[in-house]
């Protein structure tokens, strides 16, 4: 006898609402105890873009959140991850970031987090190339957007309202939010005096507050599900070296890795660039990080942050300046950022680790664009000494 070709829809269909109507704290019971801790390397997206386990970890004073983006992903031993595991001193890092991840992405992520970040120190690792002339492009933010920080932004009623205003502003011109007619619709209300406009949200609002109420759902099974493991270089032989030590041996440890080119880049993503370098050479002699529309991105990031109460360290990467240099990148259209970003941080009164010094040092960083292994144990130290107290005055490190 054939069997109804409906059925399995309405098997489907029933297991959908029994999901739906399962009561959040009962999943949230049924989440592994250590589900934080495995997620303090993982990065994996979907815990960036909910908020159940940052929610736990800025609860629990031994984490010390790192945001940045696709640096976060290069653990090996001198990564921060791999030290403090070694090095013991009480606190661990947890990792929030990916290719991609910017200024705006972030400042979604702090707001989310607003009441959870007080006295809370975290780092921010600050990568260059997120300050070409437009900004973060649709690439860069489509991929990195969450819907539930989307919604939960356009209920949160404790961001001052100016920063919540140009924030809306900006995220209107990405797709992922000027398509969602729901979203769109209240964010446009927060911008606009137009009666009809506000009469709008007012009609959406009930379905967008239930259409939140699934994504945060949504949050709590992809906890329940877990993310991967991601292959570490944990090296106990780094216990109790001095920093000097350290710098050494990233410096041997680099060495033995970026032996076939003069731009000290590892040899694997060498062997990425080298058939279409010759392509590249002069081919940025216009380039600037100078002026862009990330400063304004980042404001948001520096407000919402002391909005919150929050403690940051920033750390002020360098590029590559063998590598910049070969494709023509103006000297001045790199200062002109490291300067400009660094004023823009101590103007709030926040603490900025400056690396710009170590544009030419050698092993500082891992390729064309990523900090790598000494540039590794810098940035350890500078988290140690924020950790530990010393935030007021840095060592100077550049």
């Amino acid at each position: 006898m054939k069997k109804p070709i409906f059925m399995p829809l309405i098997l489907a269909f029933i297991v959908l609402i029994v999901l739906v109507i399962i009561p959040n704290k009962w999943i949230e019971s049924l989440i592994p105890k250590n589900r934080i801790s495995e997620a303090a390397t993982q990065l994996n997206p979907f815990m960036f873009q909910g908020k159940y386990v940052q929610g736990i970890m800025l609860e629990d004073p031994k984490y010390l959140p790192i945001y940045g983006s696709s640096e976060l992903a290069r653990l090996d031993r001198f990564h921060p991850s791999n030290y403090f595991q070694v090095a013991n001193d009480g606190f661990t890092p947890f990792l929030v970031g990916r290719g991609g991840s910017e200024s705006l992405i972030h400042f979604l992520n702090f707001s989310e987090h607003l009441g959870e970040l007080k006295g809370k120190k975290i780092v921010f690792v600050l990568s260059p190339q997120w300050f070409n002339p437009n900004g973060a492009d649709e690439s860069h933010f489509v991929p990195n957007y969450s819907s539930l920080q989307g919604y939960d932004f356009a209920f949160n009623n404790t961001l001052n309202p100016e920063v919540k205003k140009k924030a809306i502003k900006r995220l209107l011109t990405y797709s992922s939010v000027k398509d969602d007619p729901m979203l769109s619709t209240l964010y446009k209300s927060e911008i606009s005096n137009n009666p009809w406009t506000k009469e709008e949200a007012t009609l959406v609002r009930p379905f967008a507050l239930a259409y939140r109420s699934l994504l945060e759902k949504k949050d709590l099974y992809y906890t329940f599900a877990g993310g991967t493991k991601r292959g570490r270089d944990i090296s106990p032989t780094l216990r109790h070296k001095t920093w000097h030590q350290l710098e050494l041996e990233a410096e041997q440890y680099g060495a033995v890795r970026a032996t076939n080119n003069h731009f000290y880049i590892v040899n694997s993503q060498y062997n990425n660039i080298k058939s279409f370098l010759p392509s590249l050479k002069n081919k940025n002699i216009h380039g600037s990080y100078g002026k862009s529309k990330e400063y304004g991105d980042f404001q948001l990031v520096l407000d919402v942050l002391k909005q919150a109460g929050a403690k940051p360290l920033f750390i002020s990467v360098p590029v590559n300046g063998h590598y910049y240099d070969y494709t023509g990148f103006p000297k001045k259209g790199r200062t002109d950022y490291y300067h400009r970003i660094k004023k823009q941080i101590e103007a709030e009164g926040f603490q900025v680790a400056d690396f710009s010094g170590h544009e030419y040092d050698p092993y500082f960083m891992k390729d064309t664009i990523h900090i790598g292994w000494k540039g590794w144990v810098y940035t350890d130290r500078a988290i140690k000494q924020f950790y530990n107290g010393n935030d007021k005055k840095l060592v100077r490190l550049n």
